[in-house]
């Protein structure tokens, strides 16, 4: 019946000891769960912060998205005003694409060559020339009524009746 005892008596040492070593790792997986969820709710205000403050960015700096507009009957896209420390990124994405291959050409580029890359329609429609035609037709009457007054003589009217 000692012997009976002792086994008992061991066997709870062993219960006891292991129970111990529980209770410690329980205490210390404690303290690791408390330290993560107070970082955890650190990155939690840290976001609310960071949302707030891109909120407010976004609202002062101008739209990327591209704003249309009708002229002529046809839809065109605004160019935003920017200030000259804005960069091109608050230009709409087309914009963005027509800058980036005016810069990689390195030297003037046609806008025919321009709107080829990104897919643009480049065709010119109607007759390209009849407004400069126009224009220059416009100068050539303008020259040829200064030019006429400059030869004529002064003419007075008289407001006398005619006998």
């Amino acid at each position: 019946m000692a012997r009976g005892r002792t086994e008992i008596n061991e066997i709870a040492e062993r219960v006891a000891a292991r129970r111990a070593e529980l209770d410690e790792e329980e205490k210390l997986l404690a303290e690791r769960h408390d330290a993560v969820r107070a970082e955890r709710e650190e990155l939690t205000v840290a976001m609310r912060v960071w949302e707030r403050i891109h909120a407010q960015l976004d609202a002062e700096k101008p739209s990327a998205q591209a704003k249309t507009a009708q002229v002529g009957g046809h839809g065109v896209l605004l160019v935003p005003y920017r200030a000259t420390s804005a960069g091109e990124d608050v230009l709409p994405p087309d914009y963005q694409r027509l800058m980036k291959i005016a810069r990689s050409a390195g030297g003037p580029v046609r806008v025919k060559d321009a709107g080829v890359e990104p897919g643009l329609e480049v065709e010119v429609k109607g007759q390209a020339g009849a407004p400069a035609r126009q224009v220059e037709q416009a100068r050539r009457a303008g020259r040829a009524a200064h030019t006429a007054r400059r030869t004529l003589p002064d003419h007075t009217v008289s407001t006398e009746a005619h006998p």
